[in-house]
């Protein structure tokens, strides 16, 4: 019989709330979240960001709250909220603290308790800052009154294939019987089994390379794309070319942003700094990638001739067929181009427009019916894959132009005085 009785999510966002309703399937699941408004939608059954449908929230044992009161006396505390970087690329570990010290005064000893991070941190942080903020902030010692695990998370925002009931979880814990609990705790809810990692650094370390391996290999397709545009050669050309080689990785060129590839490097770095290690490599493949939206910006204002027009810019979350706008890195692109004199209006089917103006202050239109000098394809939505030709050619004026980012129109016979860019 399972020793786990009550369990508390601290966080309900992309991470937390599929892996809450995953466990409610097992085990008595508690839901915390400190947004009052995000608690209210998910008790009415809509998850903004579409991870869980309205059904699967109606079914869900889960219990949603933003009271820390309900959260006494478990047995399982994990933690899921996030761990983002500042204005100067640090990490900001404000809502990790914010989310221990809660924990801390929830705790009862005498269930010695099990504190799980899930949230992405550099190494060390779990047992180097989080258990002593517990220790402090609860009067209590770890080991006799609370221990900790680590289980990185691996959620991809919009993947239904690798989702939380599928996925391999990696687990590691302060002591056998913490990775045992973890591994009856995650291994009843996923298809995929766990791992048990050697430490709680280890685990730590595994994702934060994991991140920092895909952006490095991103940014070494936007330098060949910027080297490529400099003899008039399309990187997808290119591309298409080499993945019929059977070993060739296939990453692809693009904006990256998003909660974790476009975060995590820097974790990474900083504990090289911290260390006293120059982390050469992971912060060149990070300035490539910062900086590739005012790339594409200058790029195409060089090719219109340095004349300033009317712009539209396709897409604003971070990746294709989701509405997450964390880190988004079009809106570098969008800067830049109004920094070269540029009339920029930008459109996004998935993104909530609130949060489009709250975060970035930028107000979305409906595209139909107006014309501009300059298209950017910039994220790949269903709904702008599958544009119609005449409508995509409706945007465009007559001498001005088209430019796909992704690729994804580059099959297309259009109008041939529309001028055509791609990365």
């Amino acid at each position: 019989m399972s020793s786990i009785k009550k369990i508390v999510v601290v966080g309900l966002g992309y991470v937390g709330l599929p892996l809450a309703v995953a466990l409610a399937r097992k085990f008595t699941v508690i839901g915390l979240d400190v947004d009052a408004a995000r608690i209210a939608q998910l008790i009415a059954g809509h998850d903004r960001t579409r991870e869980i449908a309205g059904e699967a929230l109606a079914r869900t044992t889960l219990t949603f709250t933003q009271s820390a009161e309900d959260c006494r006396a478990a047995d399982v505390y994990i933690v899921t909220v996030p761990t983002p970087v500042d204005a100067a690329n640090q990490p900001d570990l404000t809502a990790v603290i914010a989310a221990t010290r809660m924990i801390a005064q929830a705790i009862d000893p005498a269930k010695r308790p099990t504190v799980i991070y899930e949230s992405t941190v550099y190494p060390g942080v779990t047992e180097g800052i989080c258990g002593p903020e517990i220790e402090r902030a609860g009067n209590l010692q770890r080991g006799r009154d609370f221990r900790l695990g680590y289980s990185p998370e691996r959620i991809n925002p919009g993947d239904k294939t690798h989702s939380i009931d599928q996925i391999t979880k990696v687990i590691a814990g302060e002591d056998e019987e913490v990775v045992e609990q973890l591994a009856e705790m995650y291994g009843a809810i996923t298809s995929g089994g766990v791992f048990r990692a050697a430490s709680i650094k280890a685990a730590e370390s595994a994702k934060a390379i994991e991140n920092a391996q895909r952006d490095i290999n991103i940014a070494f397709m936007n330098e060949v794309a910027q080297i490529l545009s400099k003899i008039d050669v399309s990187v997808w050309d290119v591309l298409a070319a080499a993945r019929t080689k059977w070993n060739f990785l296939p990453f692809e060129p693009g904006l990256v942003g998003g909660h974790c590839i476009g975060v995590d490097p820097y974790y990474l770095s900083h504990l090289a700094q911290q260390l006293g290690h120059d982390p050469q490599f992971i912060l060149s493949g990070r300035a490539i990638n910062d900086g590739m939206g005012a790339w594409i910006a200058d790029a195409l204002h060089e090719r219109l001739g340095g004349k300033a027009g009317k712009a539209l810019v396709l897409g604003l979350t971070f990746k294709e067929d989701v509405p997450d706008l964390r880190n988004s890195r079009t809106v570098d692109l969008v800067a830049r181009l109004r920094e070269l004199g540029h009339r920029v209006e930008v459109a996004d089917p998935l993104a909530d427009p609130d949060e489009i103006a709250r975060e970035y202050g930028l107000s979305p239109v409906d595209p139909g019916g107006s014309r501009y000098d300059l298209v950017i394809g910039a994220v790949a939505h269903g709904e702008y894959r599958d544009l119609a030709t005449d409508e995509l050619e409706k945007l465009v004026e007559s001498d001005g132009m088209l430019a796909d980012l992704k690729g994804m129109w580059r099959d297309r016979q259009l109008n041939p005085a529309i001028n055509r860019w791609s990365l």
